[in-house]
């Protein structure tokens, strides 16, 4: 981290237990992103209540390049237990925010649509989009309705994936609409 967190106590009696430990749950956030800018954390006394005693409120902000991250926990009983909570939550997020960082976030493939060509009764055929690109499918690749079901000129979803011999169309399924008139 750039510079130390900053804590602050509202109308809560700390002791240096409470400091060194939020201190070592702002260090632990480090192992989770590299590029903390700052870390404010501020403990408050919420209210009192006859039947659940003291309650407390703790907010973890984090600023990171191009973004402010925020936890907030409300209401808990036990300083402890609300500190941890609002510090579990931020290293989800930081966790998150690396994995954005960092590009492992799971990208989906595009579905793309198009006409099935031509259908062969070895169990293999071809779906050509309106750009006039070709993609192979064989049944295996056909998800809805079955590949003997298939008729040329039907219109369909796929999912492009480039194989070894030229890009190939899998997840093949009817498009509904299309479906009804079949």
């Amino acid at each position: 981290m750039q510079v130390p967190a900053q804590v602050t106590f509202r109308d809560v009696k700390h002791s240096p237990e409470v400091d060194d430990h939020i201190n070592e749950k702002v260090a632990k956030l480090g192992q989770y992103a590299d590029n903390i800018i700052s870390c404010q954390v501020v403990v408050e006394f919420a209210s009192k209540q006859k039947q659940t005693g003291n309650q407390y409120n703790v907010r973890v902000v984090v600023n990171v390049p191009g973004k402010e991250l925020v936890s907030t926990h409300n209401q808990d009983e036990n300083m402890y237990a609300a500190i941890r909570d609002a510090f579990d939550d931020m290293t989800r997020q930081l966790e998150d925010y690396a994995h954005i960082l960092h590009g492992k976030v799971k990208h989906h493939p595009a579905v793309l649509d198009g006409k099935v060509a031509r259908v062969f009764d070895e169990g293999y055929g071809f779906i050509e989009t309106a750009e006039g690109d070709e993609y192979y499918f064989n049944e295996d690749n056909v998800v809805h309705p079955k590949f003997a079901s298939l008729n040329v000129g039907a219109k369909v979803h796929f999912i492009e994936f480039m194989g070894d011999e030229g890009p190939q169309a899998h997840r093949v399924s009817v498009h509904r609409r299309d479906e009804a008139h079949n």
